[in-house]
């Protein structure tokens, strides 16, 4: 791993996403499940789930929603943890006290367990 950055404890897989579904809603999303807040919720829910990719050097994160509609991440090694890497709008990162990456695009809100390196930069 590059120094610096975000180490990833989840134990996401590198499994390929499969984006395709069944009409009928029998596919269920693949990986790790974490919590998240959509569309405004008024609380977090362990309805989204998480796999990892890499294209090059680049590492993504993808997040499924349970409906299907899905996010792209970038893991990037400046401090502030992940960036959107798809769409118009931008994802911001803090740090909670406990040890979670939480992410904010639009309206959604995620939950990634993860830790910050020693001798990551601050945010």
């Amino acid at each position: 791993m590059q120094q610096g950055g975000l180490v990833l404890l989840a134990g996401v897989g590198l499994a390929a996403m499969v984006l395709t579904g069944c009409s009928r809603g029998e596919d269920k999303p693949q990986g790790r499940v974490i919590d998240c807040q959509l569309a405004g919720a008024a609380k977090f829910t362990p309805d989204c789930f998480v796999q990892d990719s890499r294209i090059g050097q680049r590492r993504f994160l993808i997040v499924q929603h349970r409906d299907g509609a899905f996010r792209r991440f970038e893991m990037v090694d400046d401090g502030r943890g992940v960036i959107a890497a798809d769409g118009a709008d931008e994802a911001t990162a803090r740090w909670s006290a406990e040890g979670v990456l939480e992410v904010t695009v639009a309206g959604d809100r995620y939950r990634f367990p993860a830790q910050v390196k020693a001798d990551a930069p601050q945010p």
